[in-house]
Parts: structure tokens; sequence; C-alpha cells
């Protein structure tokens, strides 16, 4: 029988081999086998028992969704190394939420929506850099992206037929354009706007829906402008 562990988060089940195996739908022997490729993370011990927990059934349950969704396990490993390796939410935010100022909508994602989201797009290269850039970072057995906009745009340029990859690449170059302009409208606000240090906040978020208007109307007369000179930089 599986047993519940009383912790400072409240009550943790935990399971033996034969248990955790049941529970995933797997053989004993498989499980041993995931644990030997370092797939799953190794067991709390208890003398010469080991237990296993949630966490360790969560992660049997993603590797058989991406294992029928096509992955490899040698590529799951990958995904599973770069998943472990990336920034947590607290690390990325800061303070463990959203900035103040944002109007982005963060998501939260199973690898398995993930890997839906971007079929066949999901590789530990991708994965890595999509970390890296910021836009995924990690909440205990879950994705989060940082942003539902681009989330969704960027699964719309992928089922366009743009290869991922590039989209990241993109965004890193669209990310670098966007600070530098947001330095040029901060820059107006120090100068021009903000009566003081202390209405700088005020005068920022003033400025922000001029500064979005601004932006939009060059970019759309910027694409006018190469929709009419097709083929020219």
């Amino acid at each position: 029988m599986a047993e519940a562990q009383e912790s400072d988060k409240g009550t943790v089940r935990e399971y033996r081999m034969a248990e955790l195996a049941k529970e995933a739908g797997i053989t004993v022997r498989t499980l041993r086998f995931y644990r030997e490729r370092k797939l799953i993370p190794p067991p709390r011990r208890e003398g010469r028992i080991a237990w296993y927990d949630e966490h360790h059934l969560a992660r049997l349950r993603t590797i058989a969704a991406l294992l029928e969704r096509g992955h490899t396990l040698g590529g799951i490993a990958e995904l599973i190394t770069a998943f472990e390796h990336g920034r947590d939410v607290g690390e990325l935010l800061g303070l463990g939420e959203l900035p103040q100022w944002t109007e982005e909508t963060p998501v939260r994602l199973t690898p398995e929506d993930l890997a839906d989201y971007f079929e066949g797009e999901v590789t530990a290269e991708n994965l890595a850099a999509a970390l890296d850039l910021g836009y995924l970072a990690t909440d205990g057995d879950q994705i989060v992206h940082i942003s539902r906009r681009l989330l969704d745009v960027s699964a719309a340029l992928v089922r366009e037929g743009v290869p991922l990859a590039a989209v990241l690449a993109a965004g890193r170059q669209v990310r670098e354009h966007a600070d530098a302009m947001a330095g040029l409208f901060t820059s107006l606000v120090g100068t021009h706007m903000a009566k003081g240090p202390d209405d700088i906040g005020d005068a920022l978020e003033r400025l922000r829906p001029l500064a979005k208007s601004v932006v939009e109307a060059e970019l759309s007369m910027a694409m006018d402008r190469r929709l009419a000179r097709p083929g020219q930089d």
C-alpha cells in the first residue's frame, strides 16, 4: 500500500517501486530502466526501502505522453535535462510574480501541452533557447510561458511553416529592439514628463499607451513599405 507522509506542505503520498509502476501503468522493469537512464529523479531512501512520490508519478506520465507523441527516450532525456536546468518562475520574475507594469498573462503548461502547441518542434535545443530567452520558466512539474500573446503568436507562426528555432531567433532580435525603444521612451519620461523622482512611475504609466501607439503605427507603415518593394532590404 502507498503511504501518506506528513510534511511542511501537507500530506505527501509516497509509493514503493511496484506501487508506483502500477499507478503509472508500466512494469517494474521499465521503471528500473527509466531510473537507470536518469529519466526520473532518485527516490527517497529509508534504510533499504526506496520511496517515490507524486513528482515521480507526474514525470512517468509525462514520459508516457511524450512517447505517444513520437518522442524517443533519448530526446525525452535531453528535454528533461534542458527543463531541469531552466530558471524557475521566481528567478525569472524576481518576486515570483509578474512585475506591476506588464500587461502579459502567463500560461501554465505541462510538457505534453507544450508538445501539442509546437508539434514536432519541441526539441532540447529549442526548449533551451526558449528558457534562455525568458519565454519559458519552470514551476515544479509545470512549465510557465511568460506571455499568452507571445505563446499564441509563436504557435501561429509555426503552423504557418516557420521553424520554431527561427521564431525564437527572431524573438531574440525583437527583444533587443524592444529594449532599445523602451530606453528611448523612458528617457523622454525622465527628461520631459516626470515632475520629480516620485512622479516617474505615474509618468511611465501615462506614456505606455502613447508609446504602444507610436510603435504600432511605425511598424504598420514599415510593413506597408516592405510590401510596396518586395525582395528589397
